[in-house]
């Protein structure tokens, strides 16, 4: 759980490098968060066609469908921000410009860029970016 919310506390951090673990945590957690409340939304749906006879608002399928759709909504706004921040320092993990991720807005083929780029391990011992995330304190064992 430490590295599913670490982006949320470096909330607007574009400076410094991230590790693959933090991004793909991330990622794995936000689809988690996503998926939860689509269930939900699901949820007022099927509620709502089971019960056509009265109005679904009043059998609560219209108010899972506000929760459910009003709280993937304040989720994703509220996890813009953080999404941009751990890939732009994902980006200088690997020695590259946060600009890379306009990479991501290629139709068709963006996504697939960025995943790829997201996949490659960082590069060792500190770079422009800051130091090495697996390795803070730059020591070297057998130097």
């Amino acid at each position: 759980m430490e590295w599913m919310l670490m982006p949320y506390r470096r909330y607007a951090d574009f400076s410094g490098r991230s590790r693959r673990m933090e991004y793909w945590m991330f990622s794995l957690f936000y689809l988690l968060v996503c998926i939860a409340f689509g269930a939900v939304m699901v949820a007022g749906l099927v509620v709502a066609d089971f019960d056509q006879t009265a109005m679904a608002a009043d059998r609560g399928g219209g108010v899972l469908l506000i929760v459910g759709g009003g709280g993937l909504v304040l989720f994703l706004v509220g996890s813009f921000i953080p999404c941009i921040s751990v890939a732009v320092r994902r980006f200088h993990d690997q020695e590259q410009s946060g600009w890379m991720y306009l990479l991501s807005f290629i139709p068709y083929v963006g996504w697939i860029v960025l995943i790829v780029f997201m996949c490659i391990d960082g590069t060792r011992g500190p770079n422009r970016f800051g130091p090495d995330p697996k390795d803070p304190v730059g020591a070297d064992v057998f130097a």
